[in-house]
């Protein structure tokens, strides 16, 4: 001990066989350092004198002894805890009081410890896992169904409808023909390829057709206006020995009057309303 530490530097007071604590190189008796120096306990609001062990955090200050989880009050000496509303609470009770629950095993998500977050619920990073093949899915592109989420490839295995055409998977965007899905862009005419999504179409042996190739292919015609007869959208036709008209073209072949639902002649080929072929 050098000779300028012989006497408090604030009481003057001798320290020869006395404890005392330095300050910037200067010496002090006890209590003159607890009464200039010491911090405030949080807890108990006493001074932590030179001799107690001073905690401290972001701050404030604690007796070893006052060092407590603010709800339980065991210690939190050498122990993980976590702060809220300046409060310190061991990882228990934190957990009960502010902590996540796991979506799927309903147990906390403790401090520290992993969260996956996912449409406003959280997840133990171990329970965030495909349904099916039960891989951590992590920050990976999926799909929930049911409220269970599932990597892409395993939804697309177990859910997922194939186009009837390309036998390739639907992710949006398809539509439904006989029963079956179809990407719309694969929803052709067989008979000139052409796009029929959003489009009339006419149905033969379970194939689609645009109007103009099926009147081509298989409609009969006119006896009139010789284009083909479809009832696309549900058109009225007359039918008579192995003729056919469209409903607008039954008229007599004179003075044009419909024929549609009254009696009518016949002449070579023409047909006559009753009043022309009886004038004949």
């Amino acid at each position: 001990m050098t000779s300028n530490h012989t006497d408090c530097h604030y009481c003057l007071q001798s320290l020869c066989g006395r404890k005392y604590a330095l300050r910037e190189e200067n010496a002090y008796c006890v209590t003159c350092y607890d009464s200039l120096f010491a911090n405030s306990c949080e807890e108990c609001k006493q001074p932590i004198e030179c001799d107690s062990k001073d905690l401290a955090y972001k701050g404030r200050h604690w007796h070893e002894a006052c060092f407590k989880c603010a709800k339980c009050n065991c210690s939190l000496v050498e122990k993980p805890f976590a702060a809220k509303n300046e409060l310190l609470l061991c990882t228990e009770c934190y957990s009960d009081e502010y902590s996540s629950k796991c979506f799927h095993c309903q147990k906390t998500i403790m401090p520290g410890s992993r969260k996956m977050e996912f449409k406003g619920s959280s997840w133990h990073e171990s329970c965030f896992v495909c349904q099916y093949c039960r891989q951590l899915l992590g920050t990976k592109p999926l799909i929930t169904k049911d409220n269970k989420n599932y990597c892409v490839p395993c939804f697309e295995k177990q859910f997922a409808h194939h186009c009837y055409s390309c036998k390739k998977v639907i992710t949006s965007g398809g539509m439904t023909y006989h029963h079956q899905p179809w990407h719309k862009e694969c929803f052709l005419c067989a008979g000139c390829k052409t796009q029929l999504s959003g489009q009339r179409f006419i149905s033969k042996d379970e194939y689609p057709y645009c109007e103009d190739c099926f009147g081509k292919l298989y409609a009969k015609k006119c006896a009139a206006c010789k284009k083909p007869i479809t009832a696309l959208g549900g058109a009225k036709f007359i039918s008579f020995e192995e003729r056919q008209w469209h409903g607008e073209c039954f008229n007599c072949a004179k003075c044009s009057v419909s024929l549609v639902g009254l009696g009518f002649l016949t002449q070579q080929d023409d047909i006559l309303c009753h009043k022309c072929g009886s004038a004949t």
